[in-house]
């Protein structure tokens, strides 16, 4: 990648938001069920390696904060090196085979006058067809980057 390429791509991408330790263990342990079902197939076999991961996660619940961020770093690098190669995802995600396959028109040329009812939407859509809320994080006010190769939105 160029360096005019890397400069648009960071403007576009979103910030981070700032999380608590605890936001970020449950995201992790989130992210760790992703990667196990895109490496597990039968849901039996999944159901008891989550078991088993979930007790790993509860093993260490209330653990002092210094062996909390180490514990979480060191996740975060064995998550990393068991990341599938190509992971499941969700049909209307990117990625998907129903990513963008029927979106909304905008109202600006649904009615080129201007002259828009009352009663249409008058919310914005992001890419994988859910509402925009701030307070969500995802919110593709402006642009957002579709990165392909992750299979994600930034």
């Amino acid at each position: 990648m160029n360096q005019a390429f890397r400069e648009a791509a960071n403007q576009i991408r979103q910030k981070p938001v700032k999380l608590t330790h605890n936001q970020e263990v449950a995201r992790l342990y989130r992210k760790s069920l992703k990667v196990l079902s895109s490496w597990v197939i039968d849901r039996d076999i999944f159901l008891d390696e989550a078991t088993k991961l979930r007790g790993r996660f509860d093993a260490e619940r209330g653990c002092s904060n210094a062996k909390g961020v180490r514990l979480l770093r060191e996740a975060k690098e064995e998550l990393f090196e068991h990341t599938h190669p190509d992971p499941y995802c969700v049909a209307y995600m990117p990625g998907g085979s129903l990513f963008m396959r029927n979106p909304p028109p905008p109202l600006s040329i649904c009615f080129p006058d201007g002259d828009i009812p009352d009663d249409a939407p008058k919310h914005t859509m992001n890419p994988d067809m859910t509402i925009c809320k701030p307070e969500t994080g995802k919110s593709a006010v402006g642009g957002v980057l579709i990165d392909f190769g992750k299979k994600n939105m930034e």
